[in-house]
């Protein structure tokens, strides 16, 4: 994966086709001391689209917890399929003049090539942000500041670790003046089906931005009613302190109030694969992530579709986030009676 991402990298920076399509970023090199040579692990940043500061993004992020390897598999995937579609595709040339898209394919380079769940300094980036849960959390799990040696350690109270530094950088130097944005991270684990999150995490409080979360899933599952995902808030599952998009969101409002922006989380049931392999829990990548090669390519192409239903509601985001009050309103009680 790592290379596959330096070669996809010096491929877009080289003189072709594709100079000026993607726009390709170093956003961070991460030294890890346990490696004696010195060697550097680059976080790397895709954007592909409309450069006016204005139009709406897509920003996508795998890898964030290194061992569920399928989340940055499957970022590359849509990168790469991306990318080559656009070296002969019209339609897709036109789409991407109006919106833009940005893919961080591996966040955690460091957790990903020693098969750990957390980074170089066995931080859990997924629990690093300054954002604190009001509500209970569960213990360990929510986020703890016992101990490195124990897993989900939130690291400083006073800065970010350095990746998700880099990617907050790129987040908000991307959206701070954007129209509408949809992000979504790619994750594995909890459970047999795959469940589309959207905030809060850190609070059961209801989302600001409900009515339009509500009018995109229903507008999504009237385009697709098979589909495979089981949309609900976080919450609903469980709650965590540093939660990273909670924090880019509030930020975000901050910086720029009147943008709809959308904080998605894909988590994969990766115990649909235990299920169907059961000894793959012998591999130290079996618990989070589809082993047997013909699973993981079923899994690039089932969330494909996904993929192409977030670039054309961005670019018709007009449709669902532009809502007159009265239709807000009936949407808002819509979704507290689905979801709450």
């Amino acid at each position: 994966m790592i290379d596959s991402l330096s070669k996809l990298a010096r491929l877009v920076s080289q003189d072709g086709p594709l100079k000026d399509l993607v726009r390709l970023e170093t956003l961070a090199d991460i030294q890890h001391e346990g490696d004696g040579n010195g060697q550097t692990y680059p976080i790397y940043s895709f954007t592909i689209g409309a450069g006016e500061p204005s139009a709406p993004t897509l920003f996508i992020t795998g890898g964030i917890h290194g061992i569920e390897r399928v989340g940055a598999q499957l970022a590359w995937s849509l990168l790469k399929t991306t990318i080559d579609r656009l070296v002969w595709d019209k339609a897709h040339q036109e789409l991407f003049r109006h919106i833009r898209l940005v893919i961080i394919p591996l966040v955690n380079p460091v957790g990903y090539k020693k098969f750990k769940r957390s980074n170089g300094n066995n931080v859990d980036l997924m629990r690093n942000s300054p954002v604190r849960a009001v509500d209970r959390t569960p213990f360990l799990v929510g986020g703890q500041r016992y101990t490195s040696a124990l897993p989900w350690y939130q690291g400083r109270t006073d800065e970010m670790e350095k990746e998700n530094q880099a990617v907050a950088q790129k987040f908000f130097s991307t959206t701070e003046k954007s129209s509408c944005v949809i992000s979504i991270d790619f994750h594995s684990g909890f459970g047999l089906k795959d469940r589309l999150w959207f905030p809060f995490s850190y609070t059961k409080k209801p989302f600001d931005l409900l009515p339009e979360v509500h009018a995109f899933a229903r507008l999504f599952e009237e385009t697709y009613p098979f589909h495979i995902y089981h949309i609900e808030p976080q919450s609903k599952s469980y709650l965590i302190s540093g939660d990273l998009w909670d924090h880019f969101y509030l930020e975000l409002k901050k910086k720029n109030p009147s943008v709809i922006y959308l904080p998605l989380t894909l988590e994969m049931g990766s115990w649909s694969w235990v299920k169907k392999n059961p000894w793959q829990l012998f591999s130290r990548e079996g618990i989070f992530n589809p082993v047997k090669e013909h699973r993981l390519k079923r899994t690039y192409r089932r969330h494909t579709l996904l993929f192409e239903f977030m670039l054309k509601a961005l670019y018709s985001h007009s449709v669902w986030s532009q809502l007159d009050e009265t239709i807000r309103k009936q949407h808002a009680h819509q979704a507290q009676e689905k979801w709450y």
